[in-house]
């Protein structure tokens, strides 16, 4: 694990999803047609644990900024890159961004999550690194 390592996802959203996520919140959540934030937030989720950093990985903060809604039915990627490695303080930050099939931003934001075991995951040099 090193500064500028990714990892990216892809999906497209139904209906049913977003009827899933009204029927699992308890409140109407959903704009017909628009895919709910939370929904596209869970693709990071998702990165973080299984992907990069990986197992292990507690998100401590998410920032997302939308720019404008994910369509349902419209394929997007989600991903994530490390920007900052503190391993002393077992934090990594990482860049979190979701796009449209042609690149254009939907959503960007920045998540900083607690990984255990960062030391052993980074390079010898630990890159980007720093005391703050």
């Amino acid at each position: 694990m090193k500064v500028g390592d990714s990892a990216s996802i892809t999906r497209s959203y139904t209906a049913a999803d977003t009827a899933a996520l009204t029927a699992l919140a308890g409140v109407e959540v959903v704009v017909d047609g628009l895919v709910p934030e939370p929904l596209v937030g869970g693709l990071f989720s998702y990165l973080l644990g299984r992907e990069l950093p990986g197992f292990g990985t507690n998100y401590l903060k998410q920032e997302m900024r939308f720019l404008r809604p994910v369509l349902v039915g419209e394929p997007v990627t989600a991903t994530v890159e490390i920007t900052r490695i503190r391993p002393e303080k077992h934090l990594v930050d990482l860049a979190t961004t979701c796009t449209d099939a042609s690149g254009e931003v939907l959503c960007e934001g920045r998540a900083l999550v607690l990984v255990k075991d960062v030391g052993h995951r980074t390079n010898d040099k630990q890159q980007g690194s720093d005391t703050a």
